[in-house]
């Protein structure tokens, strides 16, 4: 997804109807919360976090892999956290865009959800997905070595953040 494909679903307007669009073909499914789903998706996320600190930067390829499911499966517990169920990754953003990001908020509504995620989070998720099927699915094997790490700093804060409201 592009940039501008990311900035057009922060448009009420286009967010809903992305998301009304989700429904209909279910890609998106209404769900009770299930915590034993949401704990299966958080030790999936801590799985990969081991995965991609374990590895050896010579397997720089299934490192960003490896970043971008711990990313995921952390985000597939805040689609369960608030009701939903999504198999498709893009329908999994927008129900984090659409439920997690810039609420108006009551005071009880902040304290419990104090650290939204912002832009920038939802960027990275993005360009993380970019970077993970370049990975998955280009001839290149090696990454840049500091881009690598940095993603790797970038993807612990990232499932930081959501692990944070998911236990408020």
């Amino acid at each position: 997804m592009k940039e501008y494909d990311l900035n057009l679903l922060f448009s009420k307007e286009n967010l809903d109807k992305k998301f009304k669009e989700f429904l209909l073909s279910e890609k998106i499914k209404k769900q009770i919360i299930d915590d034993e789903e949401i704990k299966g998706h958080l030790a999936k996320t801590e799985h990969n976090l081991r995965f991609i600190q374990k590895q050896n930067i010579e397997f720089s390829d299934w490192i960003v892999v490896g970043c971008y499911y711990a990313c995921y499966h952390c985000a597939l517990a805040a689609t369960v956290y608030k009701g939903y169920a999504s198999k498709n990754h893009l329908a999994t953003l927008v129900i984090l865009i659409k439920e997690y990001y810039d609420k108006e908020l009551s005071k009880e509504d902040f304290k419990l959800f104090s650290n939204l995620l912002d832009y920038h989070d939802i960027l990275f998720y993005v360009e993380t997905k970019n970077k993970r099927e370049d990975a998955s699915y280009s001839t290149k094997i090696h990454f840049d070595k500091a881009e690598v790490e940095d993603l790797k700093l970038k993807t612990i804060l990232f499932v930081s953040k959501l692990k944070e409201l998911l236990n408020s």
